[in-house]
């Protein structure tokens, strides 16, 4: 496979229908080219900006009460219009519909799942943002003729057979895994193909880029809060090198950054809203870029185990994310296994903790 020759259907087609066992594959390439057909509809749409008269709001909200724009609803739909019909779905999930979209009896159904954030960081949108698309596919298990459930969609990541994103900036790349390294490919418009233009992305152990929204500092948890204070100490710290913050408020520009060059992405746990285990969904958002992310080499955890392993409770389950270069993510899981053995005080302060300018017995 060479870069700048090498087209989306080719490699899936030299991928997943050439091997010895194409069976085990049957019809997933079909499938992403579909999903692939989508994202080309979206991001024609996504160029027009302004002009294609679906910015603003779409006076309604998601599931999770959030507004959602007109965009929003929009790609929504062309995900649905491009990949219900081929007779590879048995059912789709999408952070802006309530429940299990099921495949209409007009159509044809097959053996796979698809689960989709058809527009991340939307609120990017009205300033022409980078905004994307992610996507996740399972292979449905059990009885093929049964009608679909929730419960076909609740499994762990590491089930996932592709995942992959889009990514709208100044060109169009989607960014894929079907479990043999993470791949990308650049839209050409002018002959409507996507190019392989990244092979076998791998994400460097070390880095010195981080990305966390700090206005929420004041909610997180101590090891977060260790982390975070460290970098920014930079090289007069215990690091004794520079850090530089970064924050998009688009997961997709905060992944691909980490694939392109490395770093660390965290949106953890926080105290803003107790009862929520977290920000980011699990089977829309956590999942499909832990498996990318994973398969270049680097790790995603939600702060004290793999992302992988976590085991969905509902459609719309949100978890901690904290994904990108290898080493600096177990650090953070270290810090959060020292903070939950009693190891590591909570700072707040560098006069009144365990990592003070006093003594222990002097603090109290």
């Amino acid at each position: 496979m060479q870069d700048g020759r090498t087209t989306l259907s080719k490699y899936l087609i030299d991928t997943l229908d050439r091997q010895p066992s194409p069976v085990a594959a049957t019809g997933l390439s079909a499938l992403l080219i579909d999903v692939a057909a989508a994202i080309k509809t979206i991001s024609a749409t996504l160029t027009k900006g302004a002009l294609s008269g679906n910015y603003g709001s779409a006076q309604s909200v998601n599931t999770h009460g959030e507004e959602q724009k007109k965009l929003d609803v929009a790609t929504n739909e062309i995900f649905v219009q491009h990949c219900e019909w081929d007779g590879l779905l048995a059912a789709m999930v999408s952070e802006e519909m309530d429940t299990v979209y099921t495949i209409p009896s007009t159509y044809p159904r097959g053996e796979y799942l698809l689960a989709f954030d058809p527009l991340d960081g939307s609120s990017n949108i009205d300033i022409n943002g980078v905004v994307g698309s992610i996507f996740s596919v399972l292979r449905r298990t059990g009885d093929q003729e049964a009608p679909v459930s929730e419960a076909d969609f609740l499994r762990p990541g590491h089930e996932q057979v592709a995942a992959g994103y889009a990514i709208y900036g100044p060109s169009t790349m989607l960014v894929l895994s079907v479990g043999n390294g993470t791949h990308g490919f650049t839209l050409e418009r002018d002959v409507g193909n996507f190019v392989l233009t990244h092979s076998d992305i791998r994400i460097p152990e070390d880095t010195g880029e981080f990305a966390i929204n700090a206005s929420n500092e004041r909610f997180w948890e101590p090891p977060v809060r260790r982390y975070v204070q460290e970098c920014k100490d930079g090289r007069s710290g215990c690091r004794e090198r520079d850090f530089n913050m970064r924050w998009i408020a688009s997961m997709v520009a905060e992944v691909h950054r980490i694939l392109m060059r490395g770093g660390v992405f965290l949106y953890p746990r926080d105290f803003r809203t107790p009862q929520m285990e977290g920000r980011l969904r699990l089977l829309y958002e956590a999942n499909p870029m832990s498996f990318l992310v994973e398969q270049a080499g680097g790790v995603a955890i939600t702060g004290r185990e793999r992302i992988f392993d976590v085991a969905p409770r509902a459609l719309h389950q949100r978890a901690p994310v904290i994904l990108g270069s290898k080493n600096e993510v177990e650090r953070i899981q270290r810090y959060h296994s020292e903070y939950d053995r009693g190891e590591d005080k909570p700072y707040t302060s560098p006069l009144f903790n365990k990592r003070s300018l006093f003594l222990p017995e002097a603090s109290t």
